[in-house]
């Protein structure tokens, strides 16, 4: 493992016009990296860029190849090569399984994995013949600790997770960093109206962003956010099922996405994932 600067390094961030992708860009510009952003919501996008003072942003939807590969090709032809792409875009639509519709996990599933895999190919095939560069998938505790009421985001973080993880041991000697990010709930808009785990606060967006920066500083694996989040997913391994079932139920578990909710309040957020 060795430390590196990020100045003048060029970072591809998806999803960075709000919530957790924009907090990164504004903390890798501080640390002296050269940020573009993509994003799906070009009215957001070009007040983020605007507010972050970028030279570069583009539309880009994840889901689309070509339009992922059009994106990464300006960033290059713009900034320079980039140094690492940060796979942060993501949906979080909730509620009971049975009462999912079918183009919405179907929607989830394309942004929140496909997209991971998609970017993860485009930056391995400019990143592997120089043998340098690093790729950050922001997965979610939630691939680990599994939540009633979001199934399906459930599964593809899951599937995030052991995708990374394949591909890191893949390219593991090819000089190519692959890491994972793993917050608990983070106060942005896709948690808007839910509670997190009872005692234990939300992490911050500028958490998740001071993850990510570490991790393109001093490469490892993974690293979870909040820490402590982490340590209480980690021991609930060595448990008993029944017993770590019996811990994420105390913990408010089987009521976060279903009785927990408040649906006036993340009536916005849910439409336009929807629609995203």
């Amino acid at each position: 493992m060795t430390s590196s600067s990020l100045r003048d390094q060029v970072v591809v961030i998806t999803g960075g016009a709000r919530g957790i992708g924009y907090a990164t860009a504004r903390t890798l510009i501080e640390r002296g990296a050269r940020v573009a952003i993509g994003d799906i919501d070009e009215t957001r996008l070009l007040a983020a860029a605007d507010a972050l003072g970028l030279e570069v942003t583009g539309r880009l939807d994840v889901t689309d190849i070509e339009s992922f590969s059009a994106f990464y090709s300006m960033v290059s032809e713009r900034l320079g090569t980039p140094h690492a792409l940060i796979n942060n875009a993501g949906i979080m639509p909730v509620g009971p399984t049975l009462e999912e519709p079918e183009e919405v996990a179907h929607r989830m599933v394309d942004i929140n994995l496909h997209g991971v895999i998609t970017g993860t190919k485009i930056a391995l095939a400019s990143m592997l013949p120089r043998g340098s560069g690093h790729i950050v998938n922001v997965a979610s505790m939630a691939g680990e600790a599994f939540v009633p009421g979001a199934a399906t985001y459930c599964a593809t973080k899951a599937a995030v997770i052991a995708f990374t993880e394949a591909v890191r041991l893949e390219h593991r000697t090819s000089g190519v960093s692959v890491s994972l990010v793993l917050p608990t709930f983070t106060n942005t808009e896709l948690v808007a109206g839910t509670t997190g785990p009872r005692g234990f606060r939300n992490a911050e967006p500028e958490e998740i962003a001071n993850a990510v920066a570490g991790l393109l500083e001093r490469p490892r694996a993974r690293t979870y956010v909040t820490r402590v989040m982490g340590q209480v997913l980690a021991a609930q391994r060595f448990m008993p099922r029944s017993m770590a079932e019996g811990l994420a139920r105390r913990l408010g578990g089987e009521q976060m996405f279903l009785a927990g909710v408040d649906p006036s309040a993340r009536e916005a957020y849910e439409e336009r994932a929807r629609k995203s």
